[in-house]
């Protein structure tokens, strides 16, 4: 497969975390990579849903979970889950004592009330 389609397996990750979240001290529920450019963003639960965000700005169409243990990719363009694909640059996820919600030491005490109100 190629960037032609919407993944690039050749392209590492941007980070062990959502690059936009990081960047103003925000926390995330889960995370996911964009297939394209390696582009990681928080999921549609985070507050701030910044993977979809990049489809929108990009039109890169495909995410991988960036979740320990999870494989499966999304096509933003069609809503269509894939249990797998091709295997993409390394790391495959954030680093296994990175929790979830995260990043340590930002989410709030009170986080899953706060995601049923987005």
């Amino acid at each position: 497969m190629s960037s032609d389609n919407g993944i690039d397996p050749s392209v590492p990750p941007s980070g062990s975390g959502c690059a936009e979240c990081d960047a103003v001290g925000g926390w995330w529920f889960h995370l996911r990579r964009c297939a394209q450019c390696g582009h990681v963003g928080c999921c549609d639960s985070s507050p701030a849903k910044h993977a979809t965000g990049h489809f929108r700005d990009t039109g890169h169409p495909f995410v991988q979970s960036f979740e320990p243990g999870e494989e499966w990719f999304w096509n933003y363009a069609t809503d269509e889950l894939y249990e797998s694909g091709p295997e993409l640059a390394p790391p495959g996820s954030h680093p296994a004592d990175q929790p979830a919600p995260g990043p340590e030491g930002r989410v709030p005490a009170d986080w899953a009330k706060t995601l049923r109100a987005y």
